[in-house]
């Protein structure tokens, strides 16, 4: 008699836990598996609702798969060639760039600013080993910003602006 109470009560348990497990639910336009010789993942296209809570550190946002990525900024970038060494910070920046250089002749140096689409922005010549150049009139967004000698290209700063 108490075996067969047992048995029910199993039966309930499970049968009751059971009905209150929720998992994932999208309403995607597209998903599956893809797989092949290195393994395998699932992938998911168009989905329609999902929300972001933020916080001033850190943000989580609802749904059913997310890309994993991991970026640096740096706020420094140097290039040295030579006797040139160029220096351009903050990066990210919010409303101006710090160039520095040392090392060349004035007269064969020059920068030019670019959008993400290679748009040319902003073209100067380098008069002093530390220049400031101004961004507060630039959308928050990535640019690039080259350094050049006479017409060959010293180096490119991928820079951000805030």
């Amino acid at each position: 008699m108490i075996t067969k109470k047992l048995e029910l009560f199993i039966l309930f348990l499970l049968f009751s836990g059971l009905t209150r497990l929720h998992a994932q639910e999208a309403i995607l336009s597209a998903g599956g598996e893809a797989s092949g010789s290195g393994g395998s993942a699932s992938y998911s296209v168009g989905q329609i609702v999902y929300t972001t809570n933020k916080s001033i550190n850190s943000s989580v946002a609802q749904g059913v798969q997310h890309p994993y990525e991991i970026y640096l900024v740096s706020e420094i970038e140097l290039y040295k060639r030579g006797n040139i060494v160029a220096l351009i910070y903050p990066n990210p920046a919010d409303d101006f760039l710090i160039l520095k250089i040392q090392g060349f002749e004035q007269e064969s140096l020059s920068y030019e600013l670019y959008d993400i689409n290679g748009q040319l922005l902003d073209n100067k010549r380098i008069i002093t080993d530390e220049m400031i150049i101004a961004l507060d009139k630039l959308i928050p967004s990535t640019y690039y910003f080259k350094v050049i000698e006479g017409n060959t290209e010293i180096k490119t700063f991928k820079i951000v602006k805030k």
